[in-house]
């Protein structure tokens, strides 16, 4: 006989059963999505349910259970005789280094870019405070659909100060980084930048421009770059597919005096 706190709910056998199936399944999932991330399946096969069952130490229920969550994701496809593959590949983004785009991607393929919009704005009071500039301040606003081999892949809204945006777009930008210009253009190099990442569900407007479905997921970023003198450059805001971009970086443990 079960026996519960007051207040709290009981839960039958059968029930706690596929619970606990349920929390299995997603524990193997997990581990089968990085392995997809970091391309550990030769040709994209996954090896079948009896090889990730005796991997895993899991029983076949539990494994189908895993390939079905992936396969709502949209990351394996299961054929009937042929078993278990990768249907997408997702991109590694590192975020231990300042790189543009182009650069980051260079092990994948090529980045073009679409130039949607580029020129001077007035900007929000919250923009023109970021890149220290007066209040009324124009600023230039670049917009760019970026491509990976001709596959959508991010839409960049990027705010620049005036000084640097106004050579910049004067540039062909559809095969070029803008990080590069920028310190062609101010004879230094990048300094540092901050950064905040964050999940969204596509509007419609994303969905459409980057190919996905309404409400499917993307990655958000927001990119403060300052120059080598600390002097800002650019903000920006950056929207990912999420079915495609993996982000990386390698943490540090922090001094014990710094753990505060």
């Amino acid at each position: 006989m079960t026996t519960a706190r007051p207040g709290s709910a009981v839960l039958r056998p059968d029930v706690l059963g596929r619970r606990r199936r349920a929390d299995r399944a997603r524990q193997v999932a997990e581990v089968i999505r990085r392995q997809i991330d970091r391309g550990d399946f030769p040709q994209g096969h996954l090896p079948d349910e009896r090889e990730l069952g005796a991997e895993f130490g899991m029983s076949r229920n539990t494994i189908r259970e895993a390939l079905e969550l992936l396969r709502g994701e949209g990351l394996i496809e299961r054929v009937p005789g042929l078993g278990t593959r990768v249907s997408t590949e997702k991109y590694a983004h590192p975020l231990d280094h300042l790189r543009g785009l182009a650069e980051t991607m260079r092990p994948y393929g090529g980045i073009t870019n679409e130039v949607r919009t580029a020129g001077p704005i007035r900007p929000p009071r919250s923009v023109a405070d970021r890149l220290r500039l007066p209040a009324g301040s124009p600023v230039i606003y670049l917009e760019r659909l970026r491509r990976l081999d001709g596959l959508p892949l991010s839409v960049d809204l990027t705010y620049l100060v005036p000084e640097i945006g106004e050579q910049l777009i004067a540039h062909d930008l559809r095969n070029r980084d803008v990080f590069g210009l920028i310190e062609q253009i101010c004879g230094q190099p990048l300094g540092t930048a901050e950064v905040t990442l964050e999940a969204v569900n596509a509007d419609a407007h994303s969905a459409a421009m980057l190919g996905l479905p309404l409400g499917g997921a993307m990655l958000v970023a927001e990119r403060f770059t300052r120059l080598a003198d600390g002097s800002p450059v650019d903000l920006e805001f950056l929207r990912f597919r999420g079915d495609r971009m993996t982000m990386n970086t390698v943490l540090h443990r922090p001094a014990r005096e710094d753990r505060r």
